[in-house]
């Protein structure tokens, strides 16, 4: 965690994110979200409480006074009070509202657990907005089998390879650039995910296929890095930028582009894909999409409009018709 970033932190506040970051493994991007919303949440309370001027632009309320004795004064009716700030005043939806409720709940619960600084968790039964998760955009079977039919130039191998990756395995970005020759073995690749927790993804006889078309001219070039799978025009590892300049190149080429299709969007066509076509065990799915909760896998459980209709067609009774009198 840079200090120099969080240079404003009350101690408390600080001790709360190296202890997420390091003993947690939360990532940057998490650890940046904390600190935004728990910087926010402290600058409406000062002014809230009139610990500041009313007038003073919540940008310039200093937060690094912010102590044991005010956390401690803080009520459930504050944080409602703040939840209203965020709704009428900064007009945040309610994910944004969601995201930074959870950011209240999981400190407080490091204040009452962790540090002892509270006796209670006065904001444990805080209700979160209602966020209605949206419908994962992902590629049809069909879109995904010509995307992958199109991939032609002078690194179509390692372009194959990089989209066959994203699509029959479901990996991250992050996940895919940091692959290492090293972490390939017959029918698995070992890859580093969010909080660098590793885990192991089995490779389908098409993933197999591409990398052996790819490792060869991979093989015959000495980059400057010598570890990487992925490695760009320059000899340098891919970076994601690139990556998702590749997708995007050859979504154009087969005229899926201005969809809303990008390389994030191929990690949840492959869940989809596994979960609606593969049947695969929801367990396994969190397991093999490096998800801590099943709660953020379920969100692949949505179904077609065909799926539905086969589902209603498919009832023992769906042929059972009332006799007609005669």
């Amino acid at each position: 965690m840079s200090a120099s970033i969080y240079d404003d932190c009350p101690e408390l506040l600080r001790s709360f994110l190296f202890y997420m970051e390091t003993i947690k493994g939360r990532s940057p991007n998490t650890i940046s979200g904390y600190y935004v919303d728990l910087r926010l949440f402290f600058r409406f309370l000062k002014r809230y409480r009139n610990l500041v001027p009313q007038n003073t632009p919540l940008e310039e309320i200093n937060i690094d006074d912010v102590d044991a004795a005010l956390l401690r004064s803080v009520t459930l009716s504050d944080v409602y009070e703040f939840m209203h700030f965020l709704s009428a005043d900064r007009q945040n939806n309610a994910r944004t509202r969601c995201r930074k409720s959870s950011s209240l709940k999981v400190f407080f619960h490091y204040l009452t657990t962790k540090v002892n600084v509270l006796e209670n968790n006065p904001i444990k039964e805080l209700e979160v907005p209602n966020s209605k998760k949206s419908l994962p955009k992902y590629l049809s079977l069909e879109e995904s089998v010509t995307l992958l039919s199109q991939v032609e130039g002078d690194n179509k191998e390692r372009d194959y390879c990089i989209l066959t990756l994203f699509l029959n395995c479901g990996m991250r970005l992050s996940e895919l650039v940091g692959i290492n020759l090293g972490d390939i073995k017959e029918d698995s690749i070992k890859v580093t995910g969010k909080g660098n927790k590793e885990r192991i993804i089995y490779l389908n006889d098409a993933c197999v296929a591409a990398l052996n078309d790819y490792l060869p001219v991979r093989l015959s070039k000495s980059p400057k890095d010598r570890q990487a799978l992925f490695i760009s025009r320059n000899g340098n590892r891919i970076n994601k930028r690139r990556v998702e300049q590749i997708v995007t190149e050859n979504l154009k080429k087969c005229g899926l582009d201005g969809m809303g299709y990008s390389a994030h969007k191929l990690r949840h066509t492959a869940a989809t894909l596994m979960y609606q076509h593969g049947h695969v065990d929801i367990r396994a799915l969190k397991e093999i999409l490096g998800h801590v909760n099943i709660g953020t896998t379920e969100i692949y459980t949505h179904v077609s409009n065909e799926q539905l209709k086969k589902a209603a067609d498919a009832s023992p009774l769906a042929h059972v018709q009332k006799k007609s009198r005669k």
